[in-house]
């Protein structure tokens, strides 16, 4: 008899196994990562976790602390977000202040992996060198509340001026579609959800 009950056990936790093994990666592939959405809009063709990028760069790409339209901004990996983030510069709109395209950053409506475009960063380093920035974080309708370590910039075209010419690989969500801005209160953006 114990053998029997033994024999169940054994199956019964291989049964639980196989599920756990083949249910994980249907999870991570139910949303967009920023790395797939940062090398198909740059043409930056660098693979492996976000927080790589920057030292993968070294000696193919130009690098640096400028952003610059079409130019990958490459994150440090935190306690907080692991393997890092990379996003697109989308526009350079003064010294301290640029909008980004970026994917899986703020949940929205319960939902990760979402395209953000159009994305409010703002400069917050004692030495103005976008060392740490602030992201625009759509559950809260604003700058979000940490700053985060910037590595730097990589400049897709290799020689530092500006990158290529910003591509779309990716549509955008409904919710933006629907005349929605980062910036605008959460009362449009909950009230873009639905449609």
């Amino acid at each position: 008899m114990s053998n029997r009950r033994f024999l169940g056990a054994a199956v019964a936790s291989m049964m639980m196994l196989a599920g756990m093994l083949t249910s994980a990666p249907a999870i991570a592939r139910d949303y967009l990562q920023c790395v797939p959405f940062a090398r198909a809009e740059s043409g930056v063709e660098i693979q492996g976790n976000a927080k790589t990028w920057w030292a993968q760069a070294a000696g193919t790409y130009e690098r640096g602390e400028e952003p610059r339209q079409g130019a990958v901004m490459a994150f440090a990996g935190t306690r907080g977000m692991p393997y890092g983030h990379v996003a697109v510069v989308k526009k350079v709109l003064s010294d301290r202040e640029i909008l980004i395209d970026h994917a899986n950053w703020s949940p929205i409506n319960g939902r990760r992996g979402q395209i953000e475009r159009n994305v409010r960063v703002v400069d917050v380093s004692s030495n103005g060198d976008w060392s740490m920035v602030r992201v625009w974080y759509a559950p809260i309708g604003d700058l979000g509340l940490r700053a985060n370590p910037v590595q730097g910039f990589i400049y897709a075209n290799g020689d530092g001026r500006e990158s290529a010419p910003q591509r779309r690989a990716f549509d955008e969500p409904n919710w933006a579609k629907n005349n929605w801005k980062p910036g605008n209160g959460l009362e449009i953006v909950v009230a873009s959800l639905g449609g």
